[in-house]
């Protein structure tokens, strides 16, 4: 295979047919279609941006991308930390243009004279004291449960918002994975509720699995209720089938609804963006009187986790609920973030 696959191919780079290429080192486009199914879309979407952008600068600096030379990618990553980027998006943009070369059927170039310059530029920050980006505050239960206080369920749109922030915090669940959703994905059961999730991040393979989401104590957190209470709405507006969370105009009209067209969105289009989950997300936070300058879809996600280690579960059980690979390093950044304070080891130190 001679150039990178799907719409990676046309989207980010220039079709990489060389000429004379023949029928044995090439794919078809059908080949290609599956080899970028093969990637979840929002990696997909990375890996086209850092593409498109590696490939800007090399034509301005008169450089080859494909195939690109370690002195090349070098030279890309100093002049990313010219441009003040954070060293992590440094680290991802490398990243992306290793895969693209593998993905094109290129041994891709060593990364270890970029990776220096990377360390270089991080102790220079440090000396200049310039912080990291701080990732998104974990929401805790208690907040969670103020969010949800500040919507109003007669409202249609605010009760798909308390969905997306209940379900989201008790499944652990990514932005993509709420988004992917469909009504016919939820079973209700006699504990609560099987979600099926057909794909995520750790789970390249796509085999999916059930997430068990049990009720709650309180009915302003009780998952079960309030998305069974969602799906009870659109059943009766006529929406039997497909995205579980979608578009709804300010008239309290839902995307997808016989009869009902909503300004600006097809019904094809009734399925929610991650941008728009963290919209959600961030609004709810501003009416609960939460700061939500640093609360993001994301922070929902870590809420559970948090939530769920403060009750006492172990991280195994809390990793697979949700969706992350054993010994999960993000995850455990969460725990870390949640014992500094409450299982502080002062506490114990007789102070």
């Amino acid at each position: 295979m001679e150039h990178p696959p799907g719409r990676l191919t046309t989207t980010a780079v220039t079709a990489y047919r060389p000429p004379g290429t023949s029928r044995d080192t090439t794919v078809s486009d059908g080949v290609l279609t599956r080899i970028e199914a093969g990637v979840p879309d929002n990696t997909r979407r990375a890996y086209a941006g850092d593409w498109r952008r590696f490939t800007e600068w090399c034509g301005l600096a008169g450089r080859q991308a494909l195939p690109a030379t370690p002195e090349t990618l070098a030279e890309y990553a100093s002049h990313l930390a010219d441009q003040g980027r954070a060293p992590a998006t440094i680290t991802r943009a490398l990243a992306s243009v290793s895969v693209i070369h593998q993905l094109g059927g290129h041994h891709p170039p060593s990364l270890l004279p970029a990776r220096a310059a990377v360390k270089g530029y991080r102790r220079q920050r440090a000396r200049a004291k310039i912080p990291n980006a701080r990732p998104a505050s974990a929401l805790p239960v208690g907040q969670l449960r103020q969010a949800s206080a500040a919507l109003d369920p007669a409202d249609v749109r605010q009760l798909r918002d308390r969905v997306v922030l209940v379900l989201g915090w008790a499944m652990m669940a990514r932005r993509g994975t709420l988004t992917a959703l469909d009504i016919g994905d939820i079973a209700r059961v006699e504990g609560g509720l099987d979600v099926t999730v057909r794909q995520g991040k750790a789970d390249q393979e796509a085999e999916g699995r059930v997430v068990a989401v049990p009720y709650g104590s309180d009915p302003l957190t009780c998952p079960v209720r309030i998305t069974l209470g969602w799906i009870d709405l659109l059943t009766a507006r006529g929406i039997h089938h497909g995205p579980l969370l979608r578009y709804v105009d300010r008239h309290g009209r839902v995307a997808g609804e016989p009869g009902a067209r909503l300004a600006g969105m097809p019904s094809a289009d009734s399925r929610l963006s991650g941008h728009a989950i963290n919209r959600i997300v961030q609004r709810a936070g501003l009416a609960a009187g939460i700061d939500a300058r640093k609360l993001t879809a994301h922070s929902v996600r870590a809420g559970g986790a948090s939530g769920a280690h403060l009750g006492g579960a172990d991280l195994l059980t809390i990793g697979r609920h949700g969706g992350w690979v054993d010994g999960s390093a993000a995850l455990l950044g969460y725990i870390r973030d949640v014992d500094r304070w409450a299982r502080n080891p002062m506490y114990q130190a007789g102070l």
